[in-house]
Order: C-alpha cells, then structure tokens, then sequence
C-alpha cells in the first residue's frame, strides 16, 4: 500500500471514529430522557388538561381548540382523546414507577367517570359547563356543509361511535387491573353492564344507546338505533369484552362477545357478496345511515371482520369462525377494479346490494333547507368526492395469514392466543429519534408542530379547514410512546 494510501485510509478511520463518537455523545442518556418525558407531561397536565381531560388538538398560545369539531375550553373528549391520553401516562408509570405519572393517568379516568352516562357509557365528548352544551350545538357542531352528521342533533344518549364508549372502558379496565384500585372498579363495572344492556337479543349492538329515533332528515331514517358495525363499533366492542373476561373472569363478558360474533356470521351477505356493510336494518339488510354513507357491502368493514374472525378463532379454537373468510376474499377479488404494482387490489368502497356494481359519491352544487351539501351516487368513477372512491387491499397478507390460522388445530389456536397475551412488546428505538423529540420540545415542554383544524367561520363552505402552528395530543402520546420504548431498552 502505498503512502498517500496509507494516509487517505488513516484520515478515513480518524471521520468513521469521530462520527460514531459524536453520534455515541449524542446518544441521550436515561435520565436526560426521563427529565424531557416529565416536561413534557408537566406542561400538558399542568397547562394544556382541562380538569385532568383532553381534546385534539390547541393553538399554540393554548387560546383555541379542537376535538373533532370545534370545541369550548369547558369541553374534553372521549373519542380518541383522553383514554388515550391516560393510557399514555399508565405506560409512563409502568416504565418508569414514577408516581407522577400514576397521579396523571388517574385523573384523565376521573374526568371520564364525572361524564360517564348515569347508565354507563359514554358520548363523544364530557362538557363541564353543561348549560351551554346547547347553544354551542346550534352555532358550532351542527353548522358543517360536508359530513359530520352525528354533530348535527344532540341526542343526549351515548354512543359506540369511533371507539368512544369502548375506549373509556378499556382504559378503566386498564387503570384498574394495574392498580386494583376500588374506586375504578364500580365504573368499570358499570361501564361493561352498559355493554351487555345495550346488546340486542340477537347478538349485535346499535350505533346509540338508549335507542332514539328522533333525528329522520334529508330523506332518511335516524340510523343510530341500526345494527352498527360502522367504524368498527362492533369490533372494538368484542374486543373489549373479551379482555374484560380474560382480566376480571366474569363469563357474562364472554357470553355477550360469543353472541355478538355469532351475530356476525349471520350478518354477511350471500355468497355472490359475501361481505359486511357498515350498518342494518332490524331486518339484517345493509341499510343507510349518514347522507355520505349508502347502502351496500363495504369492503373496509369487510377486511375487518375477515381479521376478527380469525382472531375470535384463536381466542376460542371454534372453527366456525373461519368458515366465512374465503368466501369474503373471494368477493373482494371478484370486486376487484385495478391490482397495483405492490399486488394489492383496488376495490370500490360501496357495492350495490344485488348487483355488485360499485356505488361511487359525488358532490353535488345543491344543498338542503339548512345549508348541507347534498350528494349523488351512481357507478361512474369520474370526480368522485373526497377519498371516497377505492379502498386498497392487501388480499395476499390476509390470505397468507388465514393459511396459517387455519393450519392450527384448535388447541393449538388457543395456545397461541395465550402465548401473545403473555408477550411483552419491547419497541426499538433510534437514540437519534429520541434526541429530536428532546431537543424540539419548547422551553414550556410543549411540541408545536403544523396541525389541521376546522375553521369555525368556515364550515359552511367547500374547505372548512386552516393550518396552525399548535400542540396536538396525538403527537404528545406517539411521543411518548417512543420515549418511554427508550427508557425501556435502557433498564
């Protein structure tokens, strides 16, 4: 080798040796890491809480704010919010046995205990200054030209919605199981009787409960009193129940998860279109339910069941519940429009009952007596609205999955089931995914970040929507979640 060889590999070795001290150096230590989780969850208990609940999303200056809809400061949501944020904290405490984090994570479930339905569930939001609940339904919720329907009647009753009433219920039974604190147990207790009155003796659950049927417009039925798998309401419902009777041993939990699968297989369709719609009629017929969601077979909430199915065969090594997949991934391939370079098919997201054709939405120029947009629906797939146009499925992933479920007798199924409860996910984490999140966190401990909001003096338009700089709940707890992955790793 010669010298200027010699020399270029000596000063190659001398970088490659830096660089990996400076990345070493840089790597951030536990307790750096312990000290940036406890500002960021001081300033979001502290500053950002309202009376130990959540919503969405803040202005940076914390003066506006936003669930779902616009919402009061007096407000906090349950929907995709405050369980989550409690949930958020227990993982904190689990990992870190910081108190702090406990006393954080039990006030999120005392703010939903205070909203909790005097029958046990829960609507989207809790309102503490409940005689303006009113008014701000009038002005606020109720005004959107496009969607947002369940925002447009207060029925004053609790819902299953988007994982609402499921998810508080969930993080009780999490809280509780952790702790074996009392004071849990009875609203833990009540949430899951709610679950079991609620189901209809057949075996499936409505949108709503107490049923109403007060809000018929635009041409259609009040949906909320259906048969609801819209959203996955009856999934995360089975879901629940089931860990509630793996946890707590009662088998009334069991017994109304069974009914309500069992419901399932009743409810797909013939085997030309065997798959699920969102919603039914008392008579187990796809039905309507919003102004922006037609009757038919829906391919999402197909691939759903498909996968519940076989994890209800795990969980209880009854074969019955794998009879139906074939004959759904079959009518997803027969549906099929276009396969993508990636292998996974593009299927409409409605088919029509009957013939199969797909059921496309369109905007139209019109709107009703109140200012609501009005659609129409037909095959042509030209200037469809929204994303409302193809689902994209990874038929050969559920397919590979279904062969290996399958090939499991039912004792080993159950094994299997048993064997993944007792595993205990430990999540990789990059050092210098973790030296971002420490070094963006602002001098109160907040990370501000470019959020999508709805404009309230808009929502009677085509873009109701503005972008802020401001502080989002969901980036606090992925946050979270990968600090907490790397004070885990650091044990």
């Amino acid at each position: 080798m010669t010298r200027t060889r010699l020399f270029r590999t000596a000063v190659l070795c001398l970088i490659l040796t830096l660089t990996s001290l400076t990345a070493f150096a840089k790597a951030p230590t536990k307790k750096e890491t312990l000290a940036a989780m406890k500002k960021a969850s001081c300033f979001m208990a502290g500053e950002v809480s309202y009376k130990g609940g959540y919503l969405f999303s803040y202005t940076e200056d914390l003066s506006d704010q936003w669930g779902e809809a616009p919402a009061r400061r007096t407000q906090i949501w349950v929907q995709t919010a405050t369980p989550d944020m409690g949930e958020s904290y227990l993982a904190a405490w689990k990992a870190t046995g910081d108190s702090y984090y406990l006393d954080c994570a039990k006030r999120a479930a005392n703010a939903l205990i205070y909203g909790q339905h005097p029958l046990g569930g829960w609507h989207y939001f809790i309102e503490f200054d409940k005689p303006g609940l009113a008014e701000w339904y009038e002005t606020t919720f109720s005004r959107f030209k496009w969607g947002m329907e369940e925002y447009r009647h207060y029925y004053g009753n609790c819902t299953y919605d988007d994982d609402t009433t499921q998810s508080a219920t969930r993080y009780l039974l999490h809280l509780y199981m952790a702790t074996l604190d009392p004071a849990y147990r009875e609203p833990l207790v009540k949430a899951l009787d709610f679950i079991l009155m609620s189901q209809y003796p057949n075996g499936a659950w409505p949108q709503r409960y107490p049923l109403h049927y007060d809000f018929v417009h635009d041409g259609l039925a009040d949906y909320t009193s259906y048969y609801t798998m819209n959203d996955n309401t009856m999934r995360d419902i089975l879901y629940v129940l089931m860990e509630a009777w793996e946890e707590l041993g009662d088998e009334r939990y069991l017994k109304s998860a069974l009914r309500g699968i069992d419901w399932m297989l009743t409810a797909q369709g013939p085997p030309e279109q065997a798959g699920w719609a969102e919603q039914y009629t008392m008579d187990i017929e796809p039905a309507w339910a919003r102004t922006h969601e037609p009757k038919g077979y829906m391919v999402r909430q197909t691939v759903e069941v498909c996968r519940q199915l076989m994890d209800f065969y795990l969980m209880t090594g009854d074969r019955r519940y794998l009879s139906p997949v074939p004959n759904a991934v079959k009518w997803m391939k027969d549906s099929t429009v276009k396969i993508q370079e990636d292998g996974r098919h593009q299927i409409p997201r409605y088919s029509e009952v009957g013939t199969n054709k797909p059921v496309y939405q369109h905007r139209t120029d019109k709107v009703n007596e109140e200012g609501y947009g009005l659609y129409i629906y037909n095959d042509d797939p030209t200037g469809v609205s929204g994303g409302w146009i193809f689902n994209v499925v990874d038929i050969k992933g559920i397919e590979q999955r279904f062969e290996k479920v399958n090939a499991l007798s039912p004792e080993e199924a159950k094994a299997e089931h048993a064997r993944r409860r007792a595993i205990k996910t430990v999540t990789t984490v990059d050092p210098d995914a973790v030296r971002e999140l420490i070094d963006t966190l602002d001098n109160r401990g907040a990370w501000v970040t470019d959020i999508q909001v709805f404009d309230v003096t808009k929502t009677m338009t085509d873009e109701p929507r503005k972008e802020i700089r401001g502080i989002s709940t969901a980036t606090f707890m992925r946050n979270m979640r990968t600090m907490v992955g790397y004070v885990a790793k650091k044990e």
